[in-house]
């Protein structure tokens, strides 16, 4: 069946670093745009970063700079570095893909805190 498994997340200062990593199965990865998203609670899901299945990316305007995502198709898996985390960046993070269908993960919590 179709999955994906988000990791990478936790606890970490501002300023900081952190890689979230998402690995997919049950469907033909390399053909999928996949996107990160974040959500708080009580606020909608907010679109962080798409690289489609040829790789172009693009970001949301509160990370271009700071966040870079990626994608190993040959391992089935797609990544979002983050660099000078800020305390608005504390939320859940979810990996999603799309193409003829869409498929989210469960989420990883990332908090930005000193």
């Amino acid at each position: 069946q179709v999955q994906l498994v988000e990791s990478g997340g936790g606890l970490v200062q501002p300023g900081g670093s952190l890689r979230l990593s998402c690995a997919a199965s049950g469907f033909t990865f390399s053909m999928y745009a996949m996107s990160w998203y974040r959500q708080t609670p009580g606020k909608e899901r907010e679109l962080v970063a798409f690289i489609t299945s040829g790789e172009t990316t693009n970001y949301g305007d509160s990370v271009k700079g700071r966040f870079t995502i990626s994608r190993d198709n040959a391992k089935k898996e797609v990544y979002l570095q983050m660099n000078s985390l800020k305390p608005e960046d504390t939320a859940v993070y979810y990996c999603k893909a799309r193409r003829w269908s869409e498929y989210w993960g469960q989420g990883t919590q990332v908090t930005v805190s000193s």
